[in-house]
């Protein structure tokens, strides 16, 4: 029982021993132990998440962490900055960095093959995500009023047949 155990764990954890770690010739890849007995399916139960592609660091390892963290804390510093101004009564500028912040995590997550924690889901979900919700707080930062920077009519009309 606790060799079955001690195979799952390690199926869980990627470590496929000395005879199952084999290269890209296609046989057993990482995490695929081959041989007699062992099953080639995925464990019943998950012991670890696997870590998002591009998920690694974005400097190397000897060099302090907020250096291998760079394009996380760029986005975050941007927003940062913008919900300072946003407090300062500055709204309009501040959202639009928000948005802008966000347009450029979307940006360092297709441009950078390694971008540490900005990673969090796959790159496709990542970039849709940080580029969709920077575009909408944009257009809202754009579009609010008084004296809106941009004017979308068929917008409007949207909203006044919702509000009604």
């Amino acid at each position: 029982m606790r060799a079955e155990a001690a195979v799952e764990s390690r199926e869980a954890e990627g470590n496929a021993g000395p005879e199952g770690n084999h290269g890209t010739d296609g046989s057993a890849g990482p995490g695929r132990e081959s041989g007699p007995g062992r099953s080639r399916r995925f464990p019943r139960f998950t012991r670890s998440t696997a870590r998002p592609e591009g998920g690694g660091r974005a400097a190397p390892g000897d060099a302090p962490a907020p250096v291998r963290q760079w394009p996380l804390l760029s986005v975050l510093g941007g927003t940062a900055i913008g919900l300072i101004l946003v407090a300062f009564g500055v709204s309009r500028v501040g959202t639009l960095l928000i948005g802008l912040s966000l347009l450029a995590g979307a940006v360092l997550r297709w441009a950078l093959p390694s971008v540490g924690m900005l990673a969090v889901r796959s790159r496709f979900t990542d970039m849709v995500t940080y580029g969709v919700l920077g575009v909408l707080i944009s257009l809202l930062a754009l579009m609010s009023l008084p004296d809106p920077w941009l004017e979308i009519p068929w917008l409007e009309k949207i909203i006044r047949f919702a509000v009604r």
